[in-house]
């Protein structure tokens, strides 16, 4: 019998069972044919998520620990970064040089790749004796509001076809043409939406 687009099924057998396919051994159809004849082909996709590597995170604080125990501005200031996993505190004797400790942490984190939109900086506050502490969370995942305005954005200024759909803490993108994803990258990462971004999971 000849298949459909005029090819015999090709017969393979496995175990007890025969698996029949409309396409010559090593034929691959293209997107295009598998439309025509009506067969579930999924839309080239990728993710938008906000991560942050924790190890260069780790690095950067390491380094920024090792400078500061160097520095003659720092000395008999008792100043100290400590992390607890996304979460840094920073310590010295006055806002003076908290600001310093604050500059030294950030050229840290830029040379590690670590994206300083992440970065949520806490309110001064006084600690023991006359020091001053001042408390950064990093953060990780896309907000509902962030997700709300990247959607919008893609929305409103992506190639015609392309659409979004928040998952979690990401977005998926989903769009009939690879370039047209490749367009929507460049269109999120020109944008100012004050959070660092990513594209994982590139399926074509």
């Amino acid at each position: 019998m000849v298949g459909r687009e005029g090819f015999e099924p090709t017969k393979a057998i496995t175990g007890r069972f025969t698996v029949c396919s409309l396409w010559p051994l090593g034929y691959r159809p293209t997107r295009r044919t598998l439309y025509r004849l009506g067969y579930c082909v999924p839309m080239p996709s990728f993710d938008v998520v906000s991560e942050v590597d924790r190890q260069e995170l780790k690095n950067a604080v390491d380094q920024a620990q090792r400078e500061l125990a160097t520095r003659f501005d720092f000395k008999n200031t008792d100043s100290s970064i400590e992390q607890k996993d996304l979460v840094l505190t920073l310590r010295t004797s006055s806002e003076d040089r908290l600001r310093a400790l604050k500059l030294l942490l950030e050229e840290k984190l830029v040379k590690r790749q670590v994206s300083l939109k992440g970065l949520d900086w806490g309110k001064i506050e006084a600690a023991s004796g006359e020091s001053v502490r001042q408390v950064v969370t990093v953060k990780v995942g896309i907000n509902s509001d962030k997700a709300r305005e990247i959607n919008k954005l893609i929305k409103e200024k992506g190639p015609k076809g392309v659409s979004s759909q928040t998952q979690g803490e990401q977005i998926r993108v989903t769009g009939k043409k690879r370039d047209d994803l490749q367009t929507t990258m460049a269109l999120l990462k020109s944008s100012d939406l004050e959070v660092p971004l990513q594209f994982e999971n590139f399926r074509d």
